[in-house]
């Protein structure tokens, strides 16, 4: 049994809480709120609080503006004092639906998005999806003026330790406020890129998750300040090292049992396993333009730097497009390696929902695993494999989504077409704006 309305006012009570901040996220991923005092708590718990959605990126015309927030009371969390001065009373949080006046679920709201997709996978008789994510990041020192840098704090590498790994005392709070928070931090470690840290918690179902993942990019980036430093969650601030991805790893369940595993079959992966890895191909190209969304995520997306650029699945290497590690039962799962953390996270798991469900419905199949490091095949041995690339960048991402009416179907007419028009403003925006690589290279020689 989840929480309550009086559950709630009682924890605020004992615990001093004068301000309740209502979370919900905008169109591109970026977290929102309305925070109100003790006096209005009853009326925000009751999903009263009405706030102007004409402000917010992509949400309402201005004739239509006003919208309500409904608290999702499962939820509810205090701030730790690590992160929040409680000296002025301690501060609370509630992550929302957006809703029209009359309670109808507005369909710019990215969370509303996801649900639906959930509620497609509960039509077709599965329990949900789980989803773990593993959001990598970097930890940047901060100007004189407190603006940040990309300049890092370390030249760690993987799994190093302190005093070479800087990071170490950042993101050990980081871990400790996450845990008060409710987190199950599985795994803590520098990555490969100087600067570069991971924090894995544990899975859970897609909602959960997706919360989890806007959560936890604010307590990063909170706790990053607290120490100095700028948290990044930029898919390549820096040429010439790795960039920071957020491969998630999919399953799942039908009657309490994880769907994907079948002990008798082929890398003992059942059908219904082999049907979403499908969708999850087929899709690949439209959904990229939500899972890797910016300008600078195709250059993550590049060779050379362990991120896929091809759109293929393989039971035993990490350099496809698709993983399936190696535990089996209850654990079996693929993981998608292609999303960076700069996604929306109720878009991206409901593009990869989406994606699955139609490869199940439809019953796809996908070609052979693919067994050999596919950085290290040949053109013609990738066009012998059928191994097709993923957009290179973020124009070709949005005509590729623009021909996806899988995806563009789940995200509904009204976040496709404001996501849409916001993307190709920003290439636009990129395209014709002069870059220091072009000075460097033509100024002097032209």
């Amino acid at each position: 049994m989840g929480r309550t309305k009086k559950d709630i006012l009682q924890a605020m009570a004992e615990h001093d809480v004068r301000f309740l901040r209502l979370q919900f996220t905008d169109i591109l991923g970026k977290n929102k709120n309305v925070e109100v005092p003790a006096s209005q708590f009853e009326k925000a718990l009751d999903g009263e609080m009405m706030f102007d959605g004409s402000s917010i990126e992509g949400f309402t015309r201005i004739e239509e503006s006003d919208m309500l927030l409904k608290p999702d009371y499962d939820t509810f969390v205090i701030f730790p004092d690590e992160i929040e001065d409680a000296s002025r009373g301690r501060v609370a949080r509630l992550i929302c639906d957006v809703t029209y006046p009359d309670g109808t679920p507005f369909e710019g709201d990215p969370r509303g998005v996801l649900k639906r997709q959930i509620e497609r996978l509960q039509k077709l008789g599965f329990d949900s999806m789980s989803a773990g994510p593993e959001p990598e990041f970097f930890l940047f020192l901060r100007d004189e003026e407190g603006l940040p840098t990309i300049e890092t704090h370390d030249q760690a590498g993987y799994f190093d330790l302190a005093p070479i790994d800087k990071g170490e005392e950042a993101r050990r709070d980081m871990v400790n406020v996450l845990v008060e928070m409710g987190f199950e931090i599985e795994a803590a470690h520098h990555e490969v890129a100087p600067g570069q840290h991971e924090i894995d918690f544990k899975y859970a179902d897609a909602l959960k998750t997706a919360d989890n993942i806007a959560t936890f990019k604010f307590v990063v980036k909170r706790v990053a300040l607290l120490h100095g430093l700028h948290a990044t969650f930029m898919p390549k601030p820096i040429a010439g090292i790795n960039g920071s991805g957020m491969h998630t790893h999919l399953s799942i369940f039908k009657n309490g049992e994880n769907a994907f595993y079948d002990p008798e079959a082929e890398y003992q992966l059942s059908r219904t396993a082999l049907n979403f890895i499908a969708g999850l191909l087929a899709h690949a190209p439209g959904m990229v333009a939500i899972t890797n969304p910016l300008v600078n995520s195709y250059k993550r997306l590049t060779p050379g730097y362990e991120a896929p650029t091809n759109i293929a699945w393989s039971a035993s290497n990490r350099s496809a497009m698709i993983r399936i590690p190696a535990r089996r039962g209850v654990g079996t799962r693929a993981e998608l390696r292609m999303p960076d953390p700069s996604t929306n996270p109720y878009l991206a798991l409901a593009v990869m929902l989406a994606a699955g469900l139609d490869g199940i419905e439809k019953d796809l199949l996908p070609p052979p695993s693919i067994q050999r490091n596919i950085f290290s095949m040949t053109v013609r041995e990738r066009r012998r494999h059928k191994i097709k690339e993923l957009p290179g960048t973020l124009r070709e991402a949005i005509v590729a989504l623009e021909k996806d009416e899988v995806i563009k179907e789940a995200l509904g007419d009204h976040i496709y077409h404001h996501f849409v028009q916001a993307k190709r403003l920003e290439w636009e925006d990129y395209r014709i704006t002069v870059h220091d690589w072009e000075l460097d290279h033509y100024l002097s020689e032209y």
